[in-house]
């Protein structure tokens, strides 16, 4: 029997989910916060480099949105809850956004590529860690080119994911700035680097938290990027 790449990421996350510490995410631990708001700050100079100064009547859908984390982060933005929209493809996940979330935020359950959104229909698209789960190039480009049909022109594509591969898990992949715009070939692309490779953020704040900004100033010791990708 043949796997579709939705199956393999689903048996993926099985074989992940217990062995991974409960709380690794824990906005309570310093590395956790750091990257979190981190990541934050750079996404709110991004819109408002590119003109925003408001919100409300933005519209959004995240690809693979997860326990809906962040879709709460762009709801406390100012981002109305009726123009945001999301999709989870692993039902457990698909579950705590929708607890977790207003129920004027649109949830879908599924797999990204079906879902039927309208074209030229969306201001933004953001997959955050997304690709990285894919390992399949041919799915990717297909992903994609979905997100991308699904934007208006001027629209955007907003992505964080990280660059390079981790040696200790084998079901994720980094995917590299030329990867990026080989998937979006149309793209006009901005981009900057952040994120303390997670390995040395936990190491080195159990020792002191600031030292997450000591480490981080260097940029080859960042391991993701954070990408503008504009539809002309």
């Amino acid at each position: 029997m043949t796997h579709s790449e939705p199956d393999e990421v689903r048996a993926r996350y099985l074989r992940r989910v217990d062995s991974i510490e409960p709380d690794r995410y824990s906005l309570l631990k310093p590395d956790v916060w750091h990257s979190v708001f981190e990541r934050q700050r750079a996404m709110l100079k991004l819109f408002a480099a590119h003109g925003f100064n408001s919100f409300t009547q933005t519209r959004l859908l995240e690809v693979g949105c997860g326990a809906g984390g962040n879709l709460l982060e762009l709801l406390r933005m100012g981002f109305a809850p009726e123009n945001l929209s999301g999709v989870e493809l692993l039902p457990e996940r698909f579950a705590l956004a929708r607890r977790a979330l207003p129920t004027a935020v649109t949830l879908h359950e599924g797999n990204a590529v079906q879902l039927q959104v309208a074209g030229r229909s969306l201001d933004i698209v953001l997959a955050s860690t997304v690709f990285s789960s894919l390992l399949d190039d041919a799915f990717q480009q297909q992903l994609a080119d979905t997100m991308w049909r699904w934007l208006k022109p001027g629209g955007t594509v907003l992505w964080y994911d990280f660059t390079v591969d981790n040696p200790r898990n084998p079901d994720v992949r980094g995917v590299p700035l030329a990867r990026v715009r080989a998937l979006f070939p149309a793209g006009h692309i901005t981009h900057r680097r952040l994120t303390l490779a997670p390995p040395i953020a936990r190491a080195v704040t159990r020792l002191h938290p600031a030292l997450y900004t000591v480490f981080n100033a260097l940029p080859v010791l960042r391991t993701h990027i954070l990408c503008w990708i504009r539809k002309p």
